[in-house]
């Protein structure tokens, strides 16, 4: 079966492009706030 190419619409692909970004500033913000824990941890354990 053939693949066939949809036309996306300029609103839907802003949509999806805005999603992904969300996505990644989450995921970026998750990592950073993480690390900061971890390395809170890891000072008040090494007092």
């Amino acid at each position: 079966m053939a693949h066939v190419e949809h036309p996306v619409s300029e609103e839907a692909f802003t949509a999806d492009r805005q999603r992904m970004l969300n996505g990644f500033t989450s995921a970026t913000t998750f990592s950073i706030v993480a690390a900061v824990v971890i390395l809170g941890l890891m000072g008040f354990f090494l007092l």
